[in-house]
């Protein structure tokens, strides 16, 4: 089968959001300084990288990660392009022919080219999700949609989208890095770690050539 790995690489260079301490990896037991073993602690915010938001990030009873179910993480995915937009709002998505059994929808936009950067710059004026998208999104039966920047909703105005797709039960999955791979359907494994409590997790993001998936997968 042919495997496309779409989340970020880890490191203390990662751009993270702004008020977010940078990504710290600590070597506690070393064996170039005599350890018998190497073991790395790792400091950073459940919203660093490739993640994804539960309700319990914009809603103060809404669930945490633990409660996810795995049907939404895994299944077929429709992967769209968008290339010229400023913001992903409910004309963008009409005009994209998203098919309408589609359940799990990835956009891919001029952010996943922000990844090939070598240094830790955050960028505001990311392309994210309108309040008029999340809408759409939900009318039209999404329960996963993952985009290509650190957050589904415009910097500055975050409330809005997130809200809107959390209390419908819609998971953002953010961060992904969609540089290399095209428009299309394919299968998705998107499985976050699972953080007690917590409003979000880092998350491992694969997707799968359809044709080359089993069966019912």
């Amino acid at each position: 089968m042919t495997y496309h790995d779409i989340s970020l690489t880890l490191s203390p260079d990662l751009p993270v959001w702004p008020g977010d301490a940078q990504i710290q990896f600590e070597r506690t037991s070393d064996m170039a300084a005599g350890a018998k073993a190497n073991v790395t602690r790792i400091a950073m915010s459940v919203h660093t990288g490739t993640h994804l938001d539960a309700p319990l990030h914009f809603i103060g009873d809404g669930k945490d990660v633990t409660t996810l179910a795995l049907e939404t993480l895994i299944g077929p995915a429709q992967l769209v392009e968008v290339a010229d937009a400023d913001a992903i709002d409910a004309a963008v998505l009409d005009s994209l022919s998203i098919p309408a059994e589609t359940e799990r929808l990835l956009i891919k936009t001029r952010n996943s080219h922000l990844w090939s950067q070598p240094k830790a710059t955050f960028h505001t004026d990311f392309v994210a999700v309108a309040a008029s998208g999340a809408d759409w999104l939900v009318e039209h039966g999404i329960r996963l949609v993952g985009v290509d920047y650190l957050s589904v909703a415009p910097y500055g105005d975050s409330t809005p989208t997130h809200v809107t797709l959390l209390q419908a039960g819609v998971i953002p999955v953010e961060g992904l890095n969609l540089s290399a791979v095209q428009p299309g359907k394919y299968r998705l494994i998107c499985l976050p770690l699972k953080l007690e409590g917590c409003e979000g997790a880092p998350t491992r993001a694969v997707l799968i050539d359809y044709e080359d998936a089993p069966g019912g997968f």
